[in-house]
This record gives C-alpha cells, structure tokens and sequence, in this order.
C-alpha cells in the first residue's frame, strides 16, 4: 500500500490555500492542503507496526512548534508547482530527517523543501501568470503544529489518515 507523512496545517490555513487549490491543483479532491514530512512510499502491511513505533518515537521527542507562511513561490524549472512557502524550514527539515533516516530508506525523489503546493500541472504560461500575480501578494499566516499524520492511498487515490502522532507540548 501507498503511504506518506504530512502535516495538516490548521483550518485558516487550509482555507486560504483552498482558494488557490480548488482551482490550479489537480490533486484538490483527493487530500487536504498538507505540508509533506515524507514522500509517498510503498509499504508490506507486515512492516507497518515497525513505522508506527518509529513514528510514535519522534512525535514524542519532538517539540511543537509554529509554522510560517510568508510568500508564495514555485519550483520553476524543476516541475510547474506553486507553493506558500515557509519562512521557518527548520523544524519541518528535523522531523522530516527524523522521520526519514530510520523508517523508510527510499531515496527522495527531490531534495525536501517544506512547503504547501496550491497549484500543480500548470502550463509554463499558467505558472508565469500565477507567479506574476501571487508574487506581489502579502502573506502572512501562522499554524500551530502538534501533530502529524501517516497516511495512506486508497484504491480511488484519495488519501486517509492511518494514524496520528502528537508532538510533546
């Protein structure tokens, strides 16, 4: 089975990244706006208590924290995403090294840069446009985060919420 690690960042977060999403994200339907600790991997259901006593581990050795919002940006040239960029990547960078080393030692397929897409599959002029628009924007939004979740792929391609971890307070 298919699984990831995100965080959901809270409901006025969510809400503003949905009025983008709604429009320019194909994958709008299928998950909430997330922040991604883990990129998708696949996973033997028999190997799915060991990730969870590694998660359980991290979320209880990791402090919360509060993520910032601050710009939006893209991964131009790579791949045509548009992104609400954080202006704090360190804690996400930490959880996701923590997450990373030990449970599932797949290669990322990109170097991880913590971040909430609101747009991909966009056309060049699309994203040109998007950006142009979306770069003069003031952002400003903070979210408190306690928790993260491991979720999985159903059959349709939307995604679950398996489990979730509390960070220590």
């Amino acid at each position: 089975m298919m699984y990831s690690i995100v965080v959901f960042p809270s409901s006025k977060v969510q809400e503003v990244a949905n009025s983008y999403r709604k429009r320019y994200d194909s994958a709008y339907a299928l998950i909430p706006p997330y922040i991604r600790l883990k990129e998708g991997f696949e996973l033997e259901e028999a190997k799915l208590p060991e990730l969870v006593s590694h998660l359980e581990q991290v979320a209880s050795s990791t402090e919360s924290f509060t993520a910032q919002f601050h710009r939006v940006s893209s991964f131009h040239p790579t791949t045509n995403v548009i992104y609400l960029a954080l202006q704090n990547k360190e804690p996400f960078t930490a959880l996701h090294q923590k997450i990373a080393n030990q449970c599932v030692n797949e290669k990322e397929t990109y170097a991880y840069v913590p971040h909430l897409t609101i747009g991909r599959d966009l056309s060049d002029d699309e994203l040109r446009d998007l950006t142009g628009q979306m770069s003069m924007a003031k952002i400003d939004l903070t979210s408190e985060v306690d928790r993260f979740h491991l979720i999985y792929q159903l059959e349709d391609g939307i995604w679950s919420v398996y489990q979730t971890f509390l960070l220590k307070k």
